[in-house]
């Protein structure tokens, strides 16, 4: 393990985990059953000190933005869920959901080398965000996104679904969408439970694939690639001061006016 020294630049993976239960000894970790986060079992992000385990610390570049730097632990979660959809080039990936997930999701599978990713978003805000990062777009409100897909990958359909959504004409439209023994990975959190149509499984043969936040693996690939300039936060990452960052920042999200936010501390 590198060693850390003052002013060293660095992205925390806060996972607490006992290392001696059957998930983590199988090298599972980040599903321990005893699991905890750092931020929410001890303070995080928004206190004026921490400390976590030098365990949970990545380092980054010298000259890494520290604004990237804030945003390594949510893309990880992104990247973790398009690793388990076992992608290869040349397949066909939908994403369900233009959030912040949703957009780690775009920018994993294309880091990935996965070029055709379609996003399936409502919302018109999240559509332009993501759209104007590159991404081909449908919205399920004026669009046949089974007819769609079925066209786009000539009959054969999507090779993996992934749900940022966590609502229900997501999970019935991404099930319809899938190719024969592919996956439909969720990793939305559901607020209630939701009626799955399994007969579109048992059909094709495929599954549905949980994902829960990440190992070291994704945060060292989530680095790496922003130290390629891969990430882009244009229109989805704002920045607001300290002092507003109740009105601005958590009243803000929680009435769907902005998607991701970063709090400046000195100001």
């Amino acid at each position: 393990m590198d060693a850390f020294e003052v002013g060293d630049r660095v992205a925390v993976e806060p996972l607490y985990y006992c290392g001696e239960c059957s998930r983590c000894t199988a090298g599972n970790y980040n599903t321990c059953s005893q699991i905890g986060f750092h931020g929410l079992m001890a303070d995080g992000g928004m206190a004026e000190y921490t400390v976590v385990p030098v365990g949970m610390l990545h380092k980054l570049p010298d000259d890494f933005p520290l604004d990237l730097g804030a945003l390594v632990e949510p893309m990880a979660v992104a990247y973790h869920a398009a690793r388990l959809g076992d992608l290869s080039p040349g397949d066909t990936a939908i994403v369900f959901g233009a959030g912040p997930i949703g957009i780690g999701l775009w920018f994993a599978l294309r880091g990935m080398g996965i070029d055709e990713v379609v996003v399936v978003e409502p919302s018109s805000e999240r559509r332009d965000a993501i759209g104007n990062l590159g991404a081909h777009v449908l919205d399920p409100s004026s669009e046949d996104v089974i007819a769609v897909v079925i066209e786009r990958t000539k009959g054969r359909g999507a090779d993996a679904v992934f749900d940022a959504a966590g609502v229900p004409a997501a999970v019935a439209t991404g099930l319809s969408c899938l190719a024969g023994r592919s996956p439909f990975v969720s990793v939305a959190l559901y607020e209630k439970p939701i009626e799955t149509p399994l007969i579109n499984l048992i059909l094709g043969e495929s599954r549905i694939q949980g994902s829960m936040g990440y190992t070291s693996t994704d945060f060292e690939a989530v680095i790496e690639l922003m130290a390629k300039g891969h990430y882009d936060t244009t229109g989805w990452v704002t920045t607001v001061p300290l002092s507003d960052v109740v009105d601005e920042g958590f009243d803000a999200l929680r009435d769907g006016k902005k998607m991701k936010i970063l709090v400046d501390p000195t100001s």
